[in-house]
């Protein structure tokens, strides 16, 4: 089984799990998400793991074409489906990736914030686990040492230092960005 789709079964994506923690993400970030159609970006947005053999890879990379397009042929498609936190909702789930946005020059969408701010919601006693069952972990941890993630400067040692890092510097992120500055930090690869 490929580590995408472990990610989505039982891994850090996991399809029931995940999406709450982005709710509670929204919800300290821009308000209660009393839209339903963003409900559905939060439960779709990540599904593109399905089947893909990285997670942070070429092919990981393109995990959100599928959630964008659910939205776009769910809500782009009638006059009154424009997203009301974006320019559209295609946008909202395409740009939710940092490195997806910097390649097409585009802003982090807010479901993007929100979800990189989940990761800081979610505890290590939870993280930890999902992510090592599903086999990711060492991809990321290989990443932040020699790989995109090396300037974050994240501490790949072991899984809790590691985890730790990530929660403190997507914790900054978060907070440099919410409003939808550009984003700087991530490096183009």
């Amino acid at each position: 089984m490929m580590v995408g789709t472990k990610s989505i079964l039982f891994g850090a994506h996991q399809f029931l799990l995940h999406p709450w923690f982005v709710v509670a993400a929204w919800w300290k970030l821009y308000g209660f998400p009393w839209d339903p159609r963003l409900w559905v970006a939060f439960f779709v947005h990540d599904l593109g793991y399905w089947g893909k053999p990285n997670m942070d890879g070429p092919e990981g990379e393109t995990h959100v074409l599928l959630g964008a397009e659910i939205l776009t042929r769910l809500f782009d498609r009638r006059q009154s489906g424009r997203c009301p936190y974006c320019r559209s909702w295609l946008n909202l789930g395409l740009f939710h990736s940092r490195f997806f946005a910097k390649n097409f020059e585009q802003p982090v969408s807010k479901l993007g914030i929100a979800d990189k701010l989940s990761i800081v919601l979610t505890p290590a006693w939870l993280y930890l686990p999902m992510a090592r069952a599903s086999g990711e972990i060492h991809e990321y941890m290989d990443l932040a040492k020699s790989g995109k993630y090396q300037t974050m400067r994240i501490n790949p040692t072991n899984y809790c230092r590691w985890y730790a890092d990530v929660q403190e510097y997507l914790r900054r992120w978060v907070e440099d960005h919410r409003d939808g500055k550009e984003d700087t930090w991530t490096p183009e690869v």
